[in-house]
């Protein structure tokens, strides 16, 4: 796999945006915690990964989830929600990016695949992984607002990448977003 000067540049930028947010909503208590839920926190540290997504490809997305993965984790040394936290962000990347290779084409309706496929791989793949670090009983019994946060969550995550890989793909006349892992 060759990877352009431009593509390491930007996965770098956006590696560290990743660890700024972490670092940076973590220290001035500005992460939201889910109400019923509250180990779970709102935050915006996909945001970056996800535009490493659409302005990269799957690997630079990868790549960003990686330093989050090691961003919490050395900041933290919580090795479960380090993990939790990296495997939540990289599954929505993941949906998004078969929902862009399914559709070809740079519309509204790609967009929205790629948002229904991101969230659905999410919550499946939290759920899952909740039932492996948690007692099934209580997960059963929280499953719904899992879902319910990682569609939340989800949701900022892509909405605000769009948002942002729109205004900035504009000014400085990038292509449509990745279609195939690079």
């Amino acid at each position: 796999m060759k990877t352009d000067a431009k593509t390491l540049a930007g996965t770098a930028i956006l590696g560290a945006l990743v660890v700024v947010f972490d670092y940076s909503l973590r220290y001035s208590h500005l992460k939201i915690p889910f109400l019923w839920l509250p180990y779970l926190k709102f935050d915006f540290t996909g945001v970056p990964i996800v535009l490493s997504l659409l302005f990269f490809g799957l690997a630079s997305g990868i790549t960003t989830s990686a330093v989050a993965l090691l961003a919490i984790l050395a900041r933290s040394g919580d090795v479960v929600g380090a993990t939790m936290k990296a495997l939540a962000e990289f599954s929505t990347i993941l949906g998004m990016a078969i929902g862009l290779r399914l559709l070809k084409r740079n519309t509204k309706s790609t967009k929205i695949l790629s948002l229904i496929l991101g969230l659905s791989m999410r919550s499946i793949v939290m759920l899952l992984a909740n039932l492996i670090v948690f007692p099934a009983m209580a997960v059963m019994y929280a499953m719904l607002l899992l879902v319910f946060f990682n569609c939340i969550q989800g949701s900022i995550s892509i909405i605000f990448g769009y948002f942002l890989y729109g205004v900035v793909a504009q000014k400085l006349s990038f292509p449509s977003p990745k279609k195939e892992p690079r």
